[in-house]
């Protein structure tokens, strides 16, 4: 009996043992096309991922297999009837394609991921997401647009002039409802939804989701009157498109009777602006689905049935403001026993030529609330109410009373004009407003005519902008690189409106190319852009021109976005910038054959020497400058138009040629490279002067250097030289925004740190710390006080903030930070320097603090990734132990009195 009981013991420890072990990572963070349960999908086979969490303490862990499960219900996720992939041995976890049953129309997809890490233990499930498949088929929708009966198809008319306000106003803004009746027990309802230019739903009294100005921006239709423009492009391009939204209203509806409704605005649908040309008077377009318990399914949708008014929204325009006169609210419009029966009947409405495609796409929301943190009662009466920082969006009005009729004004106060708005009062108690259908720029308002005393309780701003998350931290001793970097963060979401990034949020509102690709890299180490710039490039490669292969200057387009060869660039180097941060190679599949078309327009302006310079024409047949810029707003000199594009040729040569390469195409991948290379020395011999032994004014040498493929005797006299053009203008600034974008840290790669850490905190003019001294609480559009104060271009030199002065780097041969290089470059004058991002696999990060001749760096690595470290002294211990024997750290070499490591995930802290 003793010896049963023992062995009985040993059967149950053993038991415990293989049925307690399990994986020290596990899956987290569950994304389907860079979203978290995502509404819509239309992508037959959605991208998945996760992040890999290790247990505290564990060092070098990695993934070595996954197993995905989808089904069609939560409930059967144990035995999926969709996909089980079983065991994958691999270390993917990002971009993993469904590769289950075909997905159809209006589908739900539930889904789990386990792991196994490094010892081949396998993780539990993790927590469940999904995705709801969108309208895969043009003949799912039995909708059809309709618009308001008193506006016809046409757009309004625009002004002559960039300055001038609009001669005819558009109509109040159009509501829209319709009542349907529920007579049974409902298992599920979703509307799939859009509206032109801007929409808000409503459903038995409510408005549906917490997005605002939806949907976002694209390219909506064909407009032949584009060649008529002041910058004439043919309407040829790539793709068209109108993106549209889910909800899941099944609870928000009732038994009995229901009421649907919408509120349209123009957006850039009808902007009625001089550069910006219209499509055409607002849409709408909405099918409801509801599905019940006995199996059967009703339809709801916009038709000629549906009934439409006028809302008390006077006007609303993008570039010019927005009215609003709660007189003419209708109490109970969306809600069932509404007597509609002055409300006319909705018009049908010709159907954008642009493809409708899933809103996998964050949209505009509210993101933060400001109070005021001062309001001041002004001479005249008005109120004055200062919010402390520069922000996109509107105020809100909350609890205030006045008589009815009263009407006040609120003035947005920027240097720059951002639309006028107005509200006048109801009367009838406590009431609230807020803009819905235009976003203004302000860091203080000005009221006038307000009833009785503004109280701090009374008003709020709301910021508004694109949903990106912040994924990075970044802090120094110097705390004027701290504000440098917050302004430039605060400056680039002000202007993320609708799934683009604008130049200004004010004046034009227009999503240049050129300021996006040279401010995309630092985005991308400070925010969660993955969402973001997927959409945005897509929007990109969709306006290229078909026949010629030429990019504008924005996309989507509009005919005032002035620019030139390297606004069109950005086809290259933001889906090449993506994938080095994110590691998605598909991003490259999307963009290669754009890429290449780009070049070869770029190869029809390049000459016998192989220097290009694009001469494009207007309609007049003269040199149009706004097709044809080189570098801009410059403190100084601007460099050659020719060298600049030469430049650029170069260096989307060279990303094709990286990019072939990736793709594992090596015939292209070598006549790119071959191009790119003829192109270098080509550019080297036309525009070094022998006796200047420079390039030339205004970043030229920064663009020559960035480039390489010098000899070393020329390198040093240009690396004089550009200390010469630094010296020469006060030892600030002397670029314009391509030339800041490398200028920083091609000082650092050419042994001059400590020049660029004192250029960049530098308080004269030009530069940033100028601006500081100015009181900005955005960056700007130009070094010294002209234009708008609120750009966010200058700050693709922030890179070295986090590249060289952090020292994070990623590497090129193993994107998406699966190796990671840490090599910080100390400054004079700093203590401590701290940057960590999120990564695609999860925190990466770096502080190094020294003082005196003592240096200590903390290394975060994330799951499965890897790290080479540079540590500046050959005398290093790991937590305070001797490196031997540490398994996770492997000692590379030990060169000019630098320790280089290898090191696996986990975190560190080596000090000499």
């Amino acid at each position: 009996m003793k010896r049963f009981l023992h062995y009985f013991f040993l059967v149950f420890i053993l038991t415990f043992i293989v049925f307690s072990t399990s994986a020290s990572i596990n899956p987290v963070s569950l994304t389907c096309e860079y979203l978290v349960n995502p509404a819509i999908v239309d992508v037959l086979q959605p991208h998945l991922a996760w992040i890999n969490i290790a247990e505290e303490g564990e060092m070098g862990q990695i993934q070595t297999a996954w197993q995905i499960r989808v089904a069609s219900s939560k409930e059967k996720l144990e035995q999926p009837d969709l996909w089980d992939s079983k065991k994958a041995v691999g270390n993917q976890s990002t971009r993993v394609e469904y590769n289950g049953k075909a997905l159809q129309s209006r589908q739900n997809c539930w889904w789990q991921v386990r792991v196994w890490d490094k010892n081949d233990e396998v993780s539990e499930w993790s927590e469940p997401a999904c995705w709801h498949m969108g309208l895969l088929d043009a003949a799912d929708w039995e909708a059809q647009w309709i618009g308001a009966p008193w506006q016809g198809e046409e757009a309004l008319p625009k002004p002559g002039n960039p300055n001038a306000f609009p001669e005819q106003l558009p109509p109040p803004a159009p509501l829209f409802r319709k009542e349907f009746s529920i007579k049974k027990e409902i298992a599920e309802a979703k509307v799939y939804v859009t509206g032109l230019g801007y929409f808000e739903l409503f459903l038995n009294g409510k408005k549906v989701g917490d997005d605002v100005l939806v949907p976002n921006q694209t390219n909506y239709s064909k407009r032949l009157a584009l060649t008529q423009q002041y910058i004439p492009l043919p309407d040829n391009f790539r793709e068209y498109k109108v993106m549209y939204l889910a909800y899941n209203i099944k609870d928000a509806l009732k038994n009995g009777e229901n009421v649907i409704g919408g509120l349209l605005g123009n957006g850039f649908y009808n902007p009625a602006k001089h550069w910006a040309e219209a499509y055409g008077s607002p849409r709408f377009l909405v099918q409801v689905h509801i599905r019940y318990t006995d199996g059967s399914e009703e339809i709801v949708y916009t038709d000629e049935t549906w009934k439409a008014s006028k809302s008390p929204i006077l006007m609303d325009m993008v570039y010019y403001g927005e009215h609003y006169d709660a007189r003419l609210e209708q109490e109970g419009w969306c809600t069932a026993g509404f007597n509609d029966s002055d409300w006319q009947n909705a018009v049908l409405r010709k159907a954008p030529t642009g493809k409708l495609v899933a809103h996998t796409a964050h949209p505009d929301k509210v993101m933060k609330q400001l109070k005021p943190i001062r309001i001041e009662k002004m001479y005249n009466g008005n109120y004055k109410v200062d919010f402390g920082v520069e922000v996109s969006g509107w105020v809100r009005l909350m609890n205030v009373e006045g008589p009815a009729g009263h009407k006040i004004e609120i003035k947005y106060l920027s240097n720059t004009y951002s639309g006028d708005n107005s509200y006048i009062f109801k009367g009838e108690g406590k009431e609230n407003y807020a803009a819905r259908f235009n976003w203004f720029v302000f860091r203080e308002v000005e009221i006038s005519n307000f009833p009785g005393y503004l109280k701090p309780e009374n008003i709020c701003a709301e910021m508004v902008h694109t949903y990106v998350e912040e994924s990075a931290d970044f802090t120094a001793s110097n705390p004027i690189l701290n504000q440098i970097n917050e302004i430039w963060r605060r400056s680039q979401v002000d202007n993320m409106h609708g799934g683009v990034a604008s130049d200004c949020p004010h004046r034009e509102r227009s999503p240049y190319t050129g300021d996006g690709q040279v401010a995309c890299k630092t985005v991308m180490q400070n925010f969660d852009a993955k969402n973001f710039y997927y959409k945005w490039i897509q929007d990109i490669i969709g306006a290229q021109n078909v026949e010629t292969g030429y990019v504008p200057n924005g996309a989507p387009w509009q005919p005032g976005c002035g620019g030139g060869v390297a606004w069109g660039a950005a086809i290259c180097i933001m889906p090449w910038e993506f994938y080095l941060q994110y590691g998605a190679q598909d991003i490259l599949s999307d963009a290669y054959l754009p890429m290449k078309e780009y070049v070869r327009y770029m190869q029809s302006w390049v000459d016998e020497d192989g220097i290009m310079f694009s001469q494009r024409v207007g309609r007049d047949g003269k040199v149009l400058k706004w097709f044809n810029l080189g570098e801009w707003v410059t403190p100084g000199e601007l460099p050659a138009d020719d060298l600049v594009h030469t430049f650029y040729f170069w260096r989307c040569a060279d990303i094709t040629a990286k990019t072939a390469k990736a793709l594992g195409n090596s015939s292209e991948a070598k006549k790119y490279a071959v191009l790119a290379e003829q192109t270098r020395q080509a550019f080297h011999k036309r525009f070094y002067d022998e006796n200047t032994e420079s390039y030339g004014p205004g970043g030229s040498n920064v663009f020559a250097l960035k480039m390489g493929g010098m000899s070393e005797a020329r390198k040093n006299k240009v690396v004089a030289a550009l200390k010469k053009n630094i010296h020469d203008n006060g030892g600030n600034v002397h670029t314009g925004i391509f030339g800041t974008r490398f200028l920083f840290e091609v000082l650092a790669e050419n042994g001059l740190q400590d020049l660029a850490y004192n250029l960049i905190t530098q308080k004269d003019e030009p530069g940033f710390g100028y601006w500081l001294e100015l009181g900005a609480t955005t960056t700007w559009e130009q070094w010294n006080t002209d234009g708008s104060h609120n750009h966010p271009m200058f700050g693709g030199g922030l890179v070295w903030l986090y590249q060289h002065l952090a020292g994070m780097q990623v590497d090129a041969a193993e994107p998406g930070c699966r190796h990671i290089i840490f090599k910080p470059q100390l400054a004079d004058g700093l203590d401590f320097v701290e940057y960590s991002n999120t990564t695609p696999y999860g925190e990466a990060g770096i502080k190094w603090r020294q003082s005196g001749d003592k240096l200590s760096m903390d290394i975060t690595v994330p799951v499965g990734c890897r790290a080479t470290v540079h540590f500046p002294s050959e005398e290093v211990s790991e937590n305070g132990k001797s490196l031997e024997g540490n398994t996770a750290i492997r000692v590379l070499s030990k060169e000019n009195k630098t320790l280089i490591m290898d090191v696996g995930s986990g975190k560190y802290h080596f000090q000499n």
